[in-house]
């Protein structure tokens, strides 16, 4: 019987259940047993495979049993992690730290613990492991099939932005419940004729407040574009003025930036290197305080956007990137990723770290002048829109 792995990395997105479902269900029909590593990364560095006690907490088999219902939630039922085990600041107590490969920048100390993973997977007999995760996440898939594992991947992320993808699993949901969340703010903030802000998520990408104000109708600033300040502030003026309530509201991604302002972080960098960012919004706010004397609404649409369960776009690419990635397996393929491009289901290369995160290409979908989404010349586009380059 071939053996499969399973696990998810990074913040949690609606669609994990039913992707680890839509695993379980395809594995078991092609006589696969599946195990699901808990705790992402985590599960393969931290695991003491001799201990009862560190076998039940990483090591989880699946079997349609204790899967039938984990697609009608969110999160993920096997829980995560933002573990990089090519950069630990810290070994596990029953580990020697003195036997891993490590290095020193900036004076901290990490550890490669990528040989303890390899020894892991061939101790629980690992035959394929499939990882669910964003870019960090499969950047690390990405080292485990150079070294030789059998893996594949599928994406997932409420920023949209892993490459060589249109689309990853939680997207929807995060957009349809950003979207919902503005639309419910509108009647306060016009009742106070206010200026209404809005930050997403989207460190580097701009998909999530770029597709929300393509169906909302509002402003939006994204990091593929330093808006001109004074320019955002006079069209939020005149939307205010030209709406019979006397309010404007604008949606921006957490790293997007304007002329004199640069993004702020703080807090120490994660295992992948990202610190937290200062609440764009804020700033935002703060400049229109100042020169417009008004006052201002500030929303913070970012966990909530992650939680509950899944919409019907998310579950179903959820559940064929699943049958998807089991195929591939059952092909003896590694190192390919569930993708959809140009608007179909394809099977394609796991993005390699130093390419970074997908962008939006500001061209097609943004207007500079505007600042908001472009709607024209969509004609012969995928669903999606997010390839200038898509056949007309």
């Amino acid at each position: 019987m071939k053996r499969i792995g399973v696990l998810t990395g990074g913040g949690d997105v609606p669609g994990l259940n039913s992707a680890i479902k839509g695993i379980v269900d395809a594995g078991v029909d092609k006589g696969y047993e599946v195990i699901g590593i808990r705790r992402g990364w985590e599960g393969l560095t931290h695991v003491s495979l001799e201990d009862p006690g560190s076998r039940a907490r990483y090591i989880l088999p699946l079997n349609r049993d204790n899967t039938r219902t984990i697609d009608r939630t969110g999160g993920t039922f096997l829980h995560t992690s933002r573990t990089n085990p090519k950069r630990m600041k810290t070994v596990p107590e029953h580990l020697n730290a003195g036997y891993f490969p490590s290095q020193e920048s900036a004076g901290v100390t990490t550890y490669d613990l990528t040989e303890r993973v390899l020894r892991n997977l061939e101790k629980l007999g690992i035959d394929a492991l499939v990882s669910i995760g964003g870019d960090d996440t499969l950047s690390y898939a990405s080292v485990l099939h150079h070294e030789g594992v059998p893996i594949v991947a599928i994406p997932k992320t409420m920023d949209n932005d892993v490459r060589n993808t249109e689309y990853c699993i939680g997207f929807s949901t995060a957009i349809t419940r950003a979207v919902e969340a503005i639309q419910r703010q509108r009647s306060t903030i016009g009742s106070h004729e206010r200026i209404g802000i809005f930050r997403i998520f989207g460190r580097d990408a701009g998909y999530t407040a770029l597709y929300t104000a393509y169906v909302t109708g509002i402003r939006c600033g994204i990091p593929e574009y330093r808006f001109d300040l004074e320019g955002m502030l006079d069209l939020l003026m005149r939307d205010r003025r030209e709406n019979p309530s006397n309010y404007a509201l604008v949606v921006l991604s957490e790293g997007c930036t304007w002329t004199g302002y640069e993004v702020r972080e703080y807090g120490e960098p994660d295992a992948y290197g990202h610190r937290k960012k200062a609440n764009v919004a804020e700033a935002l706010g703060a400049e229109i305080r100042n020169r417009k004397r008004l006052e201002i609404v500030i929303s913070d649409l970012t966990y909530d956007l992650r939680s509950g369960e899944a919409d019907f776009i998310d579950k179903m690419v959820a559940v064929t990137f699943a049958h998807m990635a089991v195929e591939s397996i059952e092909k003896r393929e590694s190192g390919l990723m569930a993708a959809i491009d140009k608007g179909l289901y394809r099977m394609v290369p796991i993005p390699e770290s130093q390419q970074g995160p997908r962008q939006v290409d500001v061209g097609s979908l943004y207007d500079t002048e505007k600042y908001r989404p472009l709607y024209s010349h969509k004609a012969g586009k995928p669903v999606f829109l997010c390839f200038a380059g898509a056949p007309e």
